[in-house]
């Protein structure tokens, strides 16, 4: 067996039921030591799970919380040495998994902790405020396109309020007693090093669809109004600039330079 290939049986064996490690491993696999540090591994990938999906943890309880990590965890190797990103597809895991249909928003407010993890880890960028478009000829600005920051991240939820229950259990306040049951955006940004949330609505998040796609000031102004023809856009553009969502303004002249 060549090293490569001994490697690949060794953390297959790792994470594998032990009838399953393959007939090459099993010798290994039958001594003891080797189930001391099997253990070791999934709980160090729980571990990491935990961590990464703070606000599931709080909402779910430990006790539940480890029991579905390790289910996942021997589904879903990692696939990297740092365990910091690891969970990519645990909010797809608990969408699908049964003992969690009873908490049907689970796997959203486990998406927002995921990204939230991706703006943690992202590149550095200069914020662009609102102040900084002062004096912009407007039919310029209008012609530009808004680059989004690197550590920006959304999304919109229609069936539910994702954003309190996420933030209410990821930085453990109270929730309103009778909070209403609506729709949620969720902003999160990184201007100045630490992670912030920002609810937002889905004007705002349409409004950064279009940007992420390319698409001039005046095009995402105009799909802002489409998911909300009520929004006040200036107001809107102005929130997610203040809140580090843009880094620069690329000018018409610069798209194809």
């Amino acid at each position: 067996m060549t090293l490569a290939a001994f490697q690949d049986a060794f953390a297959h064996a790792l994470f594998a039921a032990p009838e399953d490690a393959g007939s090459g491993m099993a010798r290994l696999v039958a001594q003891p030591a080797f189930a001391v540090y099997r253990n070791t591994v999934t709980k160090s990938c729980v571990d990491a799970l935990h961590a990464n999906f703070p606000a599931v943890a709080r909402l779910v309880g430990d006790d539940w919380f480890r029991a579905a990590a390790a289910v996942y965890v021997a589904r879903e190797r990692p696939r990297e040495a740092s365990l910091l990103a690891y969970g990519a597809g645990f909010p797809a895991f608990l969408a699908s998994f049964p003992p969690a249909a009873d908490v049907p928003y689970l796997a959203d407010v486990a998406r927002v902790d995921r990204i939230w993890t991706e703006s943690h880890v992202a590149a550095d960028a200069p914020s662009l405020r609102a102040l900084d478009l002062v004096g912009i000829d407007t039919g310029v600005l209008a012609r530009s396109v808004l680059a989004v920051h690197p550590a920006a991240r959304w999304a919109w939820f229609p069936h539910a309020p994702i954003c309190t229950f996420w933030s209410a259990n990821r930085y453990e306040t109270t929730m309103e007693p009778a909070m209403p049951w609506r729709g949620q955006g969720v902003l999160l940004t990184r201007p100045a090093d630490v992670v912030e949330w920002t609810e937002i609505d889905l004007a705002a998040c349409s409004l950064l669809d279009a940007c992420a796609a390319g698409r001039s000031v005046e095009d995402a102004m105009q799909a802002a109004l489409g998911a909300d023809g009520d929004a006040n856009v200036a107001r809107v553009v102005a929130a997610l600039l203040n809140a580090g969502a843009a880094s620069r303004l690329v000018a018409p002249h610069e798209w194809h330079a």
